[in-house]
């Protein structure tokens, strides 16, 4: 067993062994403790794909490769480049994150809980580890399940009806991507291998059905613009640690989908539609931030607020230069941070006063100082604040876009405007000022536990925003060899 190996199968094991301990409220102590364990030896066992990582080479590292199904020629093949070395550590990192953030809040089925978490980090790792087309569908469709579990269990009122609009929407694109999947087999002489596939030559018909295949399946997760409107629903009703993950991890399958299987497999279709990629993304960038400033709900605030980042990553890969490529992938991982700390501090507001409306609030930071600190920073990368992780992939993508066409760049550029309208405002409102009501009153500032996962993720925001060299070094080689490759026309 090799690294990946045990960055998937370790939470996975720990995963299982929450599952069946019991849900006894007398060993709730017990199955924290061994979830933060497990979580914890998850993220240690990813620290060596790192130290151990060859920057400067755009070749696969780590590889592992064993035939998996005979009669298919599936293999179970693994491997690690710079642009997924660190929605690897992303993913780990954000699992112990979110072990921290639930030991108090959930009461209920706390073994289920942790474990459904545990297994989903294993199989999110999974999809950024596979190099076998049907090995990533497996690991890809397998995480629906845990977060579907999670939501229709721990959520909100309407926890069903968003249960089912997150499985049907996600499922549905899936699909499609599976008939392409198929269709690649049979051509390339039946073999599901992705580098065997990147040196298909594939006529522009098909290539333009298979770019529209994957894109039915990527693009609902990311989610672009109009498939986006599962999203909202379902961070309204998940508890605070599924949104977390959603928006810190599960868009990002969507984008690296992308980068794996529509640049490389039909060069020729991502050019020739990149036009109506780009428009879309720009769509995202700034509709949608006109949506997020209306939200009198702070998570519905903060999803929208997603949609439009993410419009920024899906921008970037459709430009085709080098810096709007790595910027779009840092900007991956930045809101990873920045949305995963959003999303934990509603949920340590929400945990006192029980309401996540923004009218509920007013004056937070005279009773939570430390608290209103943090949200301030988070708030601000929400931004794109310079100096902050928010603010590195953003403004990389914006240069990037000017290259191309400077009004391209201007409209992105306009995004950080509206980022700065709809988080400054809901800032506003929820921390500054008079105490507004008695809830507020009485609220009592974060304690160690949620200090610790308050400052672990704002130490991440500032040092990526400080210093984001060590992300950009491991991606730089990679970044070329995809774009090199998707120069070369694939039409026969």
């Amino acid at each position: 067993m090799g690294l990946l190996s045990l960055a998937i199968w370790t939470p996975v094991l720990f995963g299982v062994l929450l599952l069946a301990m019991g849900g006894d409220k007398r060993d709730a102590g017990a199955v924290r403790w061994l979830a933060l364990f497990g979580s914890v030896v998850g993220l240690a066992v990813t620290v060596p794909l790192y130290t151990g990582f060859e920057t400067g080479s755009a070749a696969m590292q780590f590889v592992e490769q064993v035939l998996w199904v005979p009669a298919f020629n599936i293999h179970y093949h693994l491997g690690l480049d710079g642009i997924s070395l660190w929605l690897v550590l992303l993913t780990a990192f954000i699992n112990v994150i979110v072990v921290l953030a639930s030991w108090e809040v959930i009461q209920e089925r706390v073994n289920q809980y942790m474990g459904a978490f545990l297994i989903l980090s294993g199989l999110m790792i999974g999809v950024f580890s596979a190099q076998d087309a049907m090995l990533f569908y497996v690991f890809f469709e397998a995480t629906l399940i845990p977060m579907y579990l999670i939501i229709g269990i721990w959520g909100g009122p309407n926890k069903i009806y968003a249960a089912f609009k997150f499985f049907l929407y996600t499922l549905l694109g899936s699909l499609l991507m599976l008939v392409a999947l198929i269709y690649l087999y049979n051509v390339s002489g039946g073999s599901f291998d992705l580098a065997t596939w990147y040196k298909l030559p594939l006529a522009a018909q098909p290539q333009t059905l298979l770019f529209f295949a994957f894109f039915a399946a990527f693009a609902v997760k990311i989610p672009m613009w109009p498939v986006h409107t599962w999203l909202p629903d379902v961070h309204v009703e998940a508890p605070t640690g599924g949104s977390a993950v959603l928006a810190a991890i599960m868009l990002k399958l969507g984008a690296y989908g992308f980068l794996r299987f529509s640049l490389p497999i039909t060069p020729d279709a991502a050019h020739q539609w990149s036009g109506l990629m780009v428009g879309l993304s720009l769509v995202a960038v700034v509709y949608v931030g006109l949506v997020a400033m209306v939200q009198q709900d702070m998570k519905k605030l903060v999803a929208y607020s997603s949609v439009a980042h993410m419009g920024f990553v899906s921008l970037g890969f459709f430009l085709f230069n080098d810096l709007a490529v790595s910027g779009a992938i840092v900007q991956m991982i930045a809101h990873g941070f920045v949305s995963a700390a959003m999303f934990l501090g509603i949920g340590v507001l929400y945990d006192r006063v029980h309401s996540r409306e923004i009218a509920s609030y007013g004056g937070v930071i005279n009773t939570m100082p430390k608290f209103a600190a943090f949200a301030l920073l988070f708030t601000m990368a929400n931004c794109g604040l310079p100096g902050t992780a928010g603010f590195v992939g953003e403004w990389m993508v914006i240069l990037g876009a000017v290259k191309v066409n400077f009004w391209v760049g201007l409209i992105a550029a306009s995004a950080l405007i509206f980022g700065a309208g709809y988080s400054l405002w809901m800032f506003k409102r929820v921390y500054l000022g008079p105490v507004a009501n008695d809830d507020v009153k009485a609220l009592q500032d974060i304690n160690g536990r949620e200090f610790l996962v308050m400052a672990l993720l704002a130490v991440m925001v500032l040092y990526m925003g400080v210093y984001p060299k060590p992300f950009t070094d491991v991606m730089d080689a990679s970044v070329a060899e995809l774009l090199k490759h998707v120069a070369v026309s694939k039409l026969p």
